[in-house]
C-alpha cells in the first residue's frame, strides 16, 4: 500500500518523503511541512472508497489523537481528508517527527541496560496514567508503538507511545477479530486472547511483556500465534533467572492473569522510577553544577523564545537558584514559586510563567524550571514538551 511518495504533496503543504513504517491499515513518512519549514511525521490511511465502517474507524483515531496531550505522547499536529479524481477517500495526519527509532528496531540488537528500561518504561507507564485517567485504553502496547530517542550525553533515553488505531474510550469492549490481526500476538493480554472485554490493566500486562523482553532481549511467548495466544491463558510468563528480583517482582506483577491482580500504572510509575535510583548509582544532588544550570536556564530562554528562566533546587537545607534574563537575588525566597504572587510578577514586569517540575529518579520534587515573559502567551504542546524535556536535563 506505499504511496509513489516522491512527488507526493498532501494539502498543498506536506511534502512526504521516505517510508518510516508500514502497517495493514496504513503508512508513515517522514515529510516537510513547507509552510512551517520544519520536517514531521505523516500517518497516510489506506485508501477508503466504500468501506464508511473504515473511514470511520480512522477518523475516531484522530479525534482521539485530538484531545490528548502528554510529554509521552506523539502530538497530533495537523489532520485532513485526501480526496482523488477516483472520488476515494483517505485520511492522513500530521504528527511530531521523534528523532530516534522504535524499540523493536532497538531490540534487534538485544537487551537493554536497566537503566534505560526504567526510564522508557517509567516514559510509558506514565503515559498509561494520563490515557486511564481519561478513560481511554490503548491496548496495542508492543516495541514498535514504542518511539525511543536517546537526548542525553550519558545514554539516557525518553519515550513516546505512539499508534491508537485500535484504542478505546471506556476500554470495556473485547478486540474485534480484525483488531487483533492488526496487533501483535505476542503482547496480548489473557483476556485479549480469549475475546474478553478490556480495561486499562489489558496495557499494564502489555507493558510487562514489553519490559520483560528489554531485560531479556526474547520474545515472552514465542511461537505460532495460536500457541503464543493460549499458552498466555494457562502460564505466566518465563522470567530467566538472570533477570534480578526486584525486576522479577515487577513484571510478576505486571503479568498477573487475572486483571485485577495487576497494580495501576500510577503504581508501576513509582515502581519504575525506584529502580530508575537504583540504577544511576548517586544521588542527584550531590554536587550542583552552577555552570550547567544556567546553561540549561540560557538554553530555555533561546528555545521558548522568552524574557527569562529560573532553576531552582531544593533539598533539605540547602538551595541553589540560577537564572537568565533575570537576577535571581529579586526574587522572594529566591524560589520562583514566589512568581506566583501578583505583587511580586508586577514588580518584575511579568506577565507570564511556566514551570515545570523537577524531580529525582524516584519521582521526589526537587524544584523547578521556569520560564517567564514580558508579554503575556501560552505554551502549544510542543513547547510544554520542550520544557519538560529541560527540566529533565537538569538533573542529567
Amino acid at each position: 500500500m506505499t504511496l509513489e511518495s516522491s512527488a507526493l504533496l498532501l494539502k498543498g503543504r506536506y511534502e512526504l518523503g521516505t517510508l518510516i513504517g508500514q502497517g495493514g491499515l496504513a503508512a508513515v513518512y517522514r515529510a516537510h511541512d513547507i509552510l512551517l519549514g520544519r520536517d514531521v511525521a505523516v500517518k497516510v490511511f489506506r485508501e477508503t472508497a466504500d468501506t464508511d465502517d473504515v473511514f470511520a474507524k480512522q477518523e475516531a483515531e484522530v479525534n482521539l489523537l485530538a484531545t490528548l496531550a502528554h510529554p509521552s505522547l506523539v502530538t497530533l499536529l495537523d489532520a485532513a481528508v485526501d480526496r482523488n479524481a477516483n472520488g476515494t477517500t483517505r485520511i492522513y495526519y500530521v504528527m511530531e517527527l521523534v528523532d530516534g527509532r522504535d524499540l523493536r528496531e532497538r531490540l534487534e540488537r538485544g537487551p537493554l541496560p536497566p537503566r534505560q528500561i526504567a526510564q522508557l518504561g517509567a516514559d510509558i507507564a506514565e503515559a498509561l496514567e494520563y490515557l486511564h485517567h481519561r478513560g481511554v485504553v490503548h491496548r496495542d502496547i508492543k516495541p514498535a508503538n514504542i518511539l525511543v530517542g536517546e537526548y542525553l550525553d550519558d545514554g539516557s533515553v525518553r519515550a513516546k507511545l505512539t499508534d491508537f488505531g485500535i484504542a478505546t474510550i471506556g476500554g470495556s469492549d473485547p478486540l474485534a477479530e480484525d483488531d487483533v490481526v492488526t496487533g501483535t500476538v505476542a503482547y496480548l493480554s489473557p483476556e485479549q486472547a480469549s475475546g474478553g472485554a478490556v480495561d486499562s490493566a489489558t496495557d499494564i500486562y502489555s507493558l510487562g511483556l514489553v519490559l520483560l523482553q528489554s531485560l531479556t532481549g526474547d520474545l515472552p511467548f514465542d511461537g505460532p500465534p495460536e500457541h503464543a495466544a493460549l499458552v498466555r491463558l494457562l502460564e505466566d510468563p518465563p522470567i530467566p533467572e538472570s533477570v534480578s528480583e526486584d525486576w522479577r517482582s515487577l513484571i510478576t506483577a505486571m503479568t498477573a492473569r487475572i486483571p485485577a491482580d495487576r497494580p495501576s500504572a500510577f503504581e508501576v510509575v513509582k515502581a519504575l522510577r525506584d529502580r530508575l535510583g537504583a540504577a544511576s548509582g548517586r544521588h542527584a544532588l550531590d554536587a550542583p553544577d552552577r555552570e550547567r544550570l544556567q546553561r540549561i536556564a540560557a538554553l530555555a530562554v533561546r528555545v521558548l523564545r522568552c524574557r527569562a528562566a529560573i532553576v531552582s533546587l531544593h533539598e533539605h537545607d540547602r538551595q541553589t537558584t540560577v537564572a537568565h534574563g533575570l537576577d535571581a537575588r529579586k526574587l522572594r525566597g529566591q524560589d520562583p514559586r514566589a512568581l506566583t504572587d501578583p505583587l511580586v510578577a508586577a514588580g518584575a514586569g511579568l506577565r507570564f510563567h511556566e514551570s515545570a517540575s523537577i524531580t529525582d529518579p524516584a519521582g521526589r520534587p526537587l524544584g523547578l524550571l521556569c520560564v517567564l515573559d514580558d508579554q503575556p502567551r501560552t505554551l502549544t504542546a510542543d513547547e510544554r514538551s520542550t520544557l519538560h524535556d529541560l527540566a529533565v536535563m537538569v538533573l542529567g
